[in-house]
């Protein structure tokens, strides 16, 4: 059984990847993916036979989606529901960061590489805190933008939220290109992850990444 708080020794060396353009997992958050494709239907069938139930999500690079960034998040399957057309809803819940090394050849239809969790320990360890953060300034700030794509965000339950729930959250929540949301999950601490989301929305909001300025 996958121990509830493991060590580096406890991963895998080998670990199935999914690589989805735009996806965010950071370590001890949730994403909730919907599976459809045949490939990524056999890789969850796969992970459930394994105890420790870890997927690695990785940003694919370029038009073609070959090539992967270096550095992904694993992530625990920790629920799953099935369709009656054999469609998946599962949640993963972050665990750790890793660097890609070897891809591993074999008869699977999805693709599966040899990992480092060795730069990624902190990851395992207790909730970060942020002491620089300003709350009500970082919520200004997010709500410009969400309001500018006729978006918004469930405030109310994010207000009291510890400061890596609410950071984390706003990361994963704010519709920023990949190779931004590659530089949050690349962050090596929870302070530069607030400190890079603010820059980076600052910067959108600028017009800096956007097909308009907005107001």
């Amino acid at each position: 059984m996958f121990p509830r708080h493991p060590s580096l020794s406890d991963l895998p060396g080998t670990i199935p990847v999914f690589p989805l353009p735009g996806a965010l997992l950071l370590p001890r958050a949730r994403l909730p993916l919907h599976i459809f494709e045949p490939r990524y239907l056999a890789m969850i069938d796969d992970c459930l036979k394994h105890p420790h139930r870890l997927i690695g999500m990785v940003c694919p690079l370029g038009e073609e989606g070959d090539r992967l960034s270096a550095i992904g998040c694993a992530g625990r399957l920790v629920q799953l529901s099935e369709t009656e057309d054999r469609r998946y809803m599962i949640t993963l819940s972050g665990v750790a960061r890793f660097r890609l090394q070897a891809e591993v050849e074999g008869f699977t239809p999805y693709r599966r590489f040899n990992v480092d969790w060795s730069s990624f320990g902190r990851d395992l360890g207790t909730t970060e805190l942020d002491p620089g953060l300003d709350r009500p300034a970082l919520f200004a700030l997010v709500s410009r933008y969400l309001a500018g794509r006729d978006m918004s965000a469930d405030w109310k339950g994010l207000e009291s939220a510890p400061d890596e729930v609410l950071i984390n959250a706003l990361s994963m929540l704010v519709p920023l290109p990949p190779e931004d949301r590659q530089a949050l999950l690349e962050s090596p601490d929870l302070p530069t992850r607030r400190e890079t989301l603010v820059t980076l929305v600052e910067f959108a909001l600028r017009g800096g990444n956007s097909d308009e300025i907005l107001q």
